[in-house]
This record gives C-alpha cells, sequence and structure tokens, in this order.
C-alpha cells in the first residue's frame, strides 16, 4: 500500500496529514474550517484516495496559514507516498460538471511544480473561507506533491459549484495519474528514467 504521514508544526499550525493512495475513498478531516473540510473530502472520495488530516490553526487571526500548510502537508504526504513513481500512469485529466459549471483540471506527476490557474470567483467568502485561498491551495499542494497542475473553469456562475467542480476534478485527475499502469510494469514512466526537477 502507497501511504504516507506527514507532521508539521509551526507557531502558526500544527497538522497531521495521513494519505492511502491505494484507499477507497475514506476521509476523516477536520481543519477546523468548514468549507474547506467539505472540499477535502470530495478529494478523496473522489479520488478514492483515503485521508486523515488534522489540523489545529491560528484561526482566531484568519484561515489562511490553516489552508495554506493543510495544503503543503498533503502535497509532501502525496509526494512521499508515491515513492519513486513507478508504475503510475504520470498523466490525468478530468471535465468536471457541477450543474452549470464545468472545470477541466490536467495534470502532470512530473516533478516539475507549476500551476496554471484561470478560474475566478464572484463573491469574497465561501462559508468561513476567503475564495483567494483557493488558488492558494492548488498552488501549494503542486508546490509539495511535485506536480505540474492545469485548473480551468470554463464557465459557472454559482461559486460553491465553482470550488467543487475543482476539487472534484483534482481529485478524478490525480487519481488517474497516481494509479498503476498494467503495462508499465515497475518502469518509471520518462524517458530519463527518474521524474525529479528536470525536463523528463
Amino acid at each position: 500500500m502507497r501511504t504516507a504521514t506527514i507532521r508539521r508544526d509551526t507557531t502558526e499550525t500544527r497538522i497531521a496529514v495521513t494519505v492511502n493512495l491505494d484507499g477507497s475513498g475514506a476521509y476523516d478531516v477536520k481543519t477546523g474550517v468548514g468549507f474547506f473540510d467539505h472540499m477535502l473530502e470530495q478529494l478523496a472520495r473522489h479520488g478514492l484516495i483515503d485521508l486523515h488530516i488534522r489540523c489545529d490553526g491560528d484561526l482566531h487571526i484568519d484561515e489562511h496559514h490553516t489552508v495554506e500548510d493543510t495544503a503543503l502537508a498533503l502535497g509532501s504526504a502525496v509526494a512521499q507516498a508515491l515513492g519513486d513513481k513507478r508504475g503510475i500512469r504520470r498523466y490525468g485529466d478530468a471535465l468536471s460538471p457541477m450543474d452549470e459549471t464545468l472545470t477541466r483540471v490536467a495534470l502532470d506527476i512530473s516533478g516539475r511544480p507549476w500551476l496554471v490557474w484561470r478560474s475566478r470567483f464572484s463573491q469574497a467568502r465561501l462559508g468561513g473561507m476567503d475564495t483567494e485561498m483557493f488558488q492558494h491551495f492548488f498552488h501549494s499542494f503542486a508546490q509539495n506533491a511535485g506536480i505540474t497542475l492545469h485548473v480551468e473553469t470554463l464557465y459557472g456562475d454559482n461559486n460553491h459549484h465553482i470550488a467543487e467542480s475543482m476539487f472534484k476534478g483534482l481529485a478524478r485527475a490525480l487519481r488517474t495519474a497516481v494509479e498503476i499502469d498494467p503495462r508499465k510494469g515497475d518502469a518509471i514512466p520518462s524517458t530519463k528514467g527518474t521524474l525529479g526537477g528536470t525536463a523528463a
């Protein structure tokens, strides 16, 4: 089983994240930010990644450090669970409809972190979460997971639907990319024979 546990303690947050890339989509998430928990649950359920997260952050200030540090820890856990990436499909993409909204997510587990973001919100907050933190979450996650990540909302009006379609799209694209491809055996999916910080 490809699993990892990351603990990250700072003066701003105390976080424990456990992932199982070969799970069933089970989750137990508590960050103190209800809407954020709801989005992380979508990531687990639709990505078939078992996810256990506990975060005790400085929410008396705002949710910024909680969201950012959770993304960093989650990205690190995914990278650790992937190991040397032997046999994975590497690439994943998804069109994620949510009622009137459609979001496209594509990613490459390349070892070269990058985020292309083409989405926007029409309101400042959703529940207890600032909508500008969604881009920050995806950026921080991509950095520590070592993935190239493209997120584009093609159209949509309802802000809740826009956010949820992003997370469900990430879940489904990640599910494909981390799966073991039976045709690859234990080969690393790169002509270089390694997936790191250079062209692969």
